[in-house]
């Protein structure tokens, strides 16, 4: 077990397995490439906490969960990035945002982190597909209330 610091659950035990590396970091943030996958209290949600700066940590979710429709295309060069694992051992997740209005939250469908599991590597792609945005809202899809756009 590993020790290290989260700002959002503070002092935490971790596997070994749950350190990601991304060895171009996450767009805007290029030179944090080690994090830790941390359950976060509410599920079903996680945190991915930069293990070089405890201020830097991103909420996700499986995009899955809200759109069961959402099709993602990774470029073969991001699978290869990460490994090129099987099918079964990528993780998919998008960022979230969330403001002060909780209800209004949104994940980021155009830049998915997908993560190889087996081999704990990870990459943000780039999903230019125009049925999904940066700020999709996570409660009116969860809540079946899609727009008509998508």
């Amino acid at each position: 077990m590993l020790q290290i610091q989260s700002k959002a659950l503070g002092s935490c035990e971790i596997e070994e397995k749950q350190l990601i590396r991304f060895s171009n970091g996450l767009f805007g943030f290029e030179s944090h490439t080690e994090f830790a996958l941390l359950d976060a209290m509410q599920r079903p949600f996680y945190w991915l906490q930069s293990l070089r700066d405890i201020d830097i940590s991103f909420l996700l979710i499986n995009p899955y969960l809200f759109r069961s429709d959402y099709v993602l295309e990774v470029p073969d060069s991001d699978i290869e990035e990460i490994g090129a694992p099987d099918p079964d051992d990528i993780l998919v997740f998008a960022i979230v945002t969330v403001p002060e209005d909780v209800r209004e939250m949104t994940a980021n469908l155009q830049g998915p982190v997908i993560i190889n599991r087996r081999d704990s590597l990870g990459r943000q792609s780039i999903h230019l597909d125009p049925n999904w945005e940066t700020r999709h809202r996570i409660l009116g899809e969860a809540d079946g209330k899609r727009d008509n756009a998508c």
